[in-house]
């Protein structure tokens, strides 16, 4: 990376016109508190996990939405949705250094697919707003709920103050309300209605019209997450961002060229230790 593009990314992150986009591997210096195993984050570690450090099957083992599908069939959706509220409302683990580069950054608008709390941490002394996607609940179109932080506790809203910073959880987290898109029916469900447009808040559609988009921690070789992530940047800018893969793989390449994302062929953490060094 050249620091011309670094100074870049950087100067976009502070002023908003480039927005990040947090996947799995921000966390991967995460270690438990008390046993110092890494956070399970990505769908791998995250089957493990659920499966009690065990394999599943070939076929369950391809992504973490499969193997949750099916749990649920065979012990109820309550069953991974409390595996995901002990592993990351329950359990106590290290701060992420992406999380704490970005605190002193304090992006107005961050999307961030993880399920664990760290972002919120991050934004705790501020308030600001929250939207949490939701997945298979009658009684409204819409596919999120928003919450507003008000310094101390998360109060619900109907609408977004977009003068506070904007915290997108689509897949979900353990707060204020453990909710969470996990199995092949939540996805389903979520991204029929992110496609049609009730997955994201109005206020949100508007904002994001013409930003750039900054993917860290983020493979683009499964097609669920990279259908969330299309759905998620509709509007951006031509072209509409950058992703950190360090060894990007053929198919990755592709689609990075089809949706407008350049490749960093270099790994986040470097990135920002070079920030901080600068």
């Amino acid at each position: 990376m050249t620091p011309e593009l670094r100074d870049k990314l950087l100067a976009g992150l502070k002023d908003g016109s480039i927005v990040p986009y947090l996947g799995p591997g921000v966390l991967a210096d995460v270690k438990n508190v008390a046993t110092g195993a890494p956070i399970p984050a990505d769908s791998d570690s995250l089957i493990l996990a659920m499966n009690d450090g065990k394999p599943m099957a070939p076929k369950l083992m391809y992504e973490f939405p499969r193997a949750a599908m099916n749990v649920e069939l065979k012990r109820g959706r309550t069953t991974v949705t409390k595996f995901l509220t002990r592993t990351y409302g329950e359990t106590q683990w290290t701060r992420a250094a992406v999380h704490d580069w970005l605190k002193a950054i304090s992006p107005g608008y961050v999307i961030d697919i993880n399920r664990d709390t760290q972002l919120q941490d991050s934004y705790a002394d501020v308030p600001h707003n929250l939207i949490v996607g939701i997945a298979r609940i009658g009684g409204t179109d819409f596919r999120y709920k928003i919450y507003f932080w008000d310094g101390q506790a998360y109060q619900k809203s109907e609408v977004i103050n977009t003068a506070i910073p904007i915290l997108f959880k689509p897949m979900g987290t353990p707060r204020p309300e453990a909710v969470y898109i996990a199995s092949d029916a939540d996805y389903v469900d979520f991204i029929t209605e992110l496609m049609g447009g009730f997955s994201i808040p109005p206020e949100v559609k508007e904002l994001r019209k013409g930003k750039q988009y900054l993917l860290m921690g983020m493979r683009l070789n499964r097609d669920t997450e990279r259908m969330v992530m299309a759905d998620m940047i509709y509007s951006a800018a031509e072209p509409s961002g950058w992703v950190f893969i360090a060894e990007p793989t053929d198919k990755e390449r592709r689609f990075c060229k089809k949706v407008g994302l350049d490749i960093i062929e270099s790994d986040i953490f470097e990135f920002i230790g070079a920030v901080e060094a600068a």
